[in-house]
């Protein structure tokens, strides 16, 4: 057992077949908008607005529709307007895989039950670090905010793995990484598939495609994203009191994972994306 989304579920189960799943995938994307085409297509806000807004987000822990308002872009009520539309137009999963004729709309409930019950032993909505690991609160701080910056400048829809500690991180086509120091000293790392780093690509250039970026772009982009959640969390620390440096990010291929380096700890907390994918997450903690 481990953490899953419901496609995934239904796939391993044998009840759809992955090419279904992505068909539903690709028909809730189409329905399910963000804040931002939501208030863009309700003629709310303009492409420069929400340009505007991304950029704010990158240097400053706040949803999109919070940091509108603060920029003076929406008022609060047209926030809520907006949040009003993505409800009542929101396009479950289930219910997607039915209007694509992967299920029938009779057994949907059936296998959210099913789903439910495996799923159960992960849902939460804390962070939890596992004992051992100096300075708890300010992890919770670094995970909270790259599940942040997941959604808010990757555009990846995932769920979240427990935290935990390991010897060795496993094999990735690629890793981002970021040393920091300060009251908290070692790397950051994040490891994605080459799909998924298409998806980063796409989310950081605003581009539909990215088939024919080169190799070096498409990297640059992974570890743009490592270097904009390391900025937030730096100006956080700075908050709760401790001083944090960041050196410039990097990309280390490795075919064989990483190993822990002598005198620091590893805190995994990797993420499992709606299409089956996944993305490792993790620090090297200096001890």
């Amino acid at each position: 057992m481990a953490v899953k989304f419901f496609g995934q579920f239904l796939v391993e189960k044998g009840v759809v077949s992955r090419e279904i799943l992505l068909q539903a995938i690709g028909l809730q994307e189409s329905v399910n908008l963000s804040f931002g085409a939501t208030s863009l297509a309700m003629g709310i806000l303009t492409e420069a607005d929400i340009e505007r807004v991304h950029n704010a987000q990158r240097i400053e822990d706040l949803r999109f529709g919070d940091m509108a308002v603060k920029l003076g872009l929406l008022t609060g009520d047209q926030m809520m307007q907006v949040l009003a539309r993505q409800k009542n137009t929101h396009l479950y999963i289930g219910e997607a895989l039915v209007k694509v004729g992967g299920l029938q709309a009779d057994a949907l409930p059936k296998y959210l039950d099913y789903f439910k019950a495996d799923q159960a032993q992960y849902i939460t909505d804390t962070v939890t670090i596992p004992a051992g690991i100096p300075e708890p609160k300010v992890w919770e701080m670094v995970v909270d905010l790259s599940y942040k910056m997941l959604t808010r400048v990757a555009l990846l829809v995932f769920r979240p793995e427990p935290c935990f500690v390991a010897e060795r991180l496993p094999a990735m086509d690629l890793y981002a990484a970021m040393d920091f120091t300060g009251d908290i000293s070692g790397s950051y790392l994040m490891g994605v598939t080459a799909a998924t780093r298409a998806k980063i690509a796409k989310a950081i250039l605003k581009e539909p495609n990215v088939d024919n970026e080169p190799k070096e772009v498409l990297d640059d982009t992974v570890m743009e994203f490592v270097n904009v959640v390391m900025g937030n969390i730096a100006a956080k620390a700075a908050q709760i009191g401790k001083s944090v440096e960041i050196a410039p990010p990097e990309i280390i291929d490795t075919p064989d994972g990483i190993p822990v380096p002598a005198g620091h700890k590893a805190l995994c907390f990797p993420v499992c994306l709606s299409d089956g994918d996944r993305v490792e997450l993790a620090v090297f903690i200096k001890e």
